[in-house]
């Protein structure tokens, strides 16, 4: 959350105006200094071009914002403007538009206004209301135009509703730059057999604009044999802070868990990712099946570090997690476990890493025997998504070969979970756990999705319309 987008800000009037109604264009020019002052505070950049009035102040104004590169530019309607003034600008910077309707206050004082007398101030006066006047007109022509853009309706001053939808739009621009900027890392291969998580990278490329990085299990073992001591030892001390290291886990486990997260540390800091997918049977090599069993607890550091890491490879899942990570709602790989009809929830959770800040307390670190399904034995993390809302995202292969988001809003509920050294947590849903299995499951995603704490669908929403991709929600 802490990329800095830059943000094109152009107001619009009517130049004719300005000498028929004095001080009318200054007036304007204040609002439009709010509206930048408001967007400053959301951690943006803003390059303000001021008001464009005519076809020529049109051009400058899309020159100037193109040499910026800005990646999201909202245009003020001030007064009534012809759209002519509108398009030269959309046209050249290709960027998402958000038109802001925004009136100066909530009505116009009918009493103060109608005694006036003066017709000319008394029109001078409605055209600094008149922002409806030109919205019609300017959506006609972006949408003839195949320009897509979006709007925010309301107040000037003191409207919290507008002033949250301009934030979410720039909380949303900021992602879409997250996710482009993305170095995503591929660390050995997929999960045998789960069809359902195979998937078509260049087709990520091309929608989230991310790249990727595809790591041999050689490195990290590489990286592993050659780590030094003390930063091992400092990882240890990491660990015993970060997790609830429970009286049964071996010393020898933590150092050994240690000594992979520490490997791990170095491997992203090699190829700069900015998340992870990873999976290896290690088959073969009892040094491979060694260092396969040891990677949980470094990853579930990397995942709430900021760079989250999914098991069994699974590309989809590791660009929801990331998404949700970078809107500040965590990201936690997992799946359905079980239904608990008694209580109408659905248990859901994870073998492997967990995203321990949006843990409801302390993680706890416990050693397994086992790892179902998978080689190897080792450390594991349990914990419970806290209490309240949560929103579940899944990245789904939809079968026209283009990548859509699904999402749900829910609420994460206290109660027994299963014990068993994994993520577990317990979810209700508006239309239950019977409708929600079958409505979540009829738009085809993986069988993994990544769960977030906070109601953020709107959200997604705008991300999703910046990127051009189509959202299906659950409700």
């Amino acid at each position: 959350m802490d990329t800095k987008i830059k943000i094109g800000l152009f107001g619009i009037g009517l130049k004719t105006y300005w000498s028929q109604f004095e001080g009318l264009r200054e007036r304007l020019l204040g609002y439009q200094r709010v509206i930048a002052d408001n967007i400053s505070q959301f951690h943006a950049e803003v390059i303000d071009v001021g008001l464009v009035d005519d076809p020529l102040t049109a051009q400058q104004a899309a020159n100037h914002l193109k040499r910026e590169d800005v990646q999201l530019v909202f245009l003020y309607v001030s007064t009534y403007a012809l759209s002519s003034t509108v398009l030269p600008v959309v046209q050249k910077i290709k960027v998402p538009v958000i038109v802001l309707n925004l009136q100066p206050t909530a009505a116009i004082d009918y009493t103060t206004f109608n005694a006036l007398q003066d017709r000319v101030k008394m029109t001078g006066e409605w055209l600094a209301y008149c922002q409806a006047c030109s919205v019609p007109e300017i959506a006609n022509v972006l949408l003839r135009s195949g320009i897509d853009f979006h709007q925010v309706t309301g107040i000037l001053h003191d409207d919290p509703i507008a002033l949250q939808e301009i934030n979410d739009w720039i909380e949303a621009a900021r992602v879409v730059e997250i996710m482009r900027k993305n170095r995503v890392g591929l660390l050995g291969h997929y999960y045998g057999g789960m069809l359902d998580i195979y998937s078509d990278l260049t087709n990520h490329s091309k929608q989230f604009g991310c790249h990727f990085e595809l790591i041999e299990m050689a490195e990290l073992r590489y990286l592993r044999e050659n780590t030094e001591p003390s930063a091992v030892h400092q990882k240890m001390t990491q660990i015993y802070e970060h997790f609830d290291v429970q009286a049964d886990c071996d010393e020898t486990e933590i150092r050994r868990a240690a000594q992979t997260a520490t490997a791990l540390d170095r491997l992203v800091e090699q190829y700069q990712l900015g998340s992870l997918a990873y999976f290896s049977n290690g088959t073969g090599d009892d040094v491979y099946v060694d260092l396969i069993g040891s990677v949980i607890v470094g990853n579930s550091l990397l995942t709430a570090s900021g760079v989250p890491v999914a098991g069994e490879y699974e590309v989809k899942n590791v660009q929801a997690m990331k998404i949700l990570d970078a809107f500040g709602a965590g990201g936690s790989f997992t799946e359905f476990y079980a239904l608990d009809f008694n209580d109408d929830v659905v248990l859901m959770g994870h073998d492997g890493p967990g995203h321990t800040k949006i843990a409801e307390g302390k993680t706890k670190l416990k050693p397994l025997k086992v790892y179902h399904g998978k080689t190897g034995h080792g450390l594991s993390v349990e914990m419970s998504v806290k209490s309240g809302a949560v929103t579940l995202l899944s990245v789904i292969d939809a079968p026209d070969g283009v990548l859509r988001l699904l999402v749900v809003e829910g609420e994460a509920v206290p109660g027994a979970v299963l014990e068993i050294g994994n993520t577990n947590s317990r979810y209700r849903f508006s239309m239950g756990a019977r409708q929600f299995i079958d409505a979540w499951c009829s738009h085809g995603p993986a069988h993994h999705c990544a769960v977030g704490v906070g109601h953020i669908a709107e959200k997604l929403k705008k991300f999703a319309d910046l990127l051009g991709m189509e959202i299906i929600r659950v409700k």
